[in-house]
């Protein structure tokens, strides 16, 4: 090799990322703590909303439970009263909702452990399912009552069904009121059905 010639070595050009002593950026994957705060969100409702339908279904069983009216009379051994155990419809009502209240008390110990395990899916199927079933009974009695009350209300003439409203006043106002408590504890059970869909569809 003459004294003149000079040898060169090519070195290829690093990368800016490596030549920086930095890692390329990689997308990372959102965790379970990104969707944990609206799954507990829909936990802390859900309970809110059980304590709700558990009211109004115990004020629908005791309106029904309590109502009695005698209508006043001169004689004490032939008067006209009115009772909600003389129509087996009304006492299927008070029982179905005595049943739906004590299932939504039993039911708030697993709603609970929703809001501390947002993301646990077996007591939410257990809800999911007993909510339905209890929304069944619940739809069943209130329908069921709630054309007893019609007609009590505006009788039917086909049947000879006689409105008896005008003479038992307080009588009708308890059982219209222990309808109206049931629809309200069957709408609260409704939300309670949605809200576990929704909690379960990305768990």
């Amino acid at each position: 090799m003459k004294s003149g010639d000079s040898t060169t070595i090519n070195v290829p050009p690093e990368s800016s990322a490596v030549s920086k002593g930095k890692a390329p950026l990689l997308p990372v994957a959102a965790g379970p703590a990104s969707s944990g705060g609206w799954k507990k969100g829909i936990a802390i409702f859900d309970f809110i909303l059980r304590l709700f339908a558990m009211v109004a279904a115990l004020a629908a069983a005791a309106a029904m439970g309590t109502s009695d009216e005698t209508l006043p009379l001169f004689t004490q051994f032939f008067q006209f009263q009115a009772s909600y155990d003389d129509l087996p419809t009304f006492q299927f009502f008070v029982i179905a909702m005595a049943l739906v209240a004590g299932y939504l008390l039993l039911s708030l110990p697993f709603s609970i452990v929703t809001i501390v395990r947002p993301f646990a899916a077996g007591p939410r199927i257990l809800l999911l399912v007993l909510d339905t079933v209890a929304l069944t009974l619940t739809t069943a009695a209130g329908g069921a009552a709630a054309a007893i009350v019609y007609l009590a209300h505006n009788g039917n003439s086909n049947t000879n069904w006689m409105a008896i409203c005008q003479q038992y006043g307080d009588f009708c106002q308890k059982v219209s009121g222990a309808v109206v408590g049931s629809l309200i504890a069957a709408m609260l059970f409704v939300f309670l059905v949605v809200l576990s869909a929704m909690a379960l569809r990305r768990i």
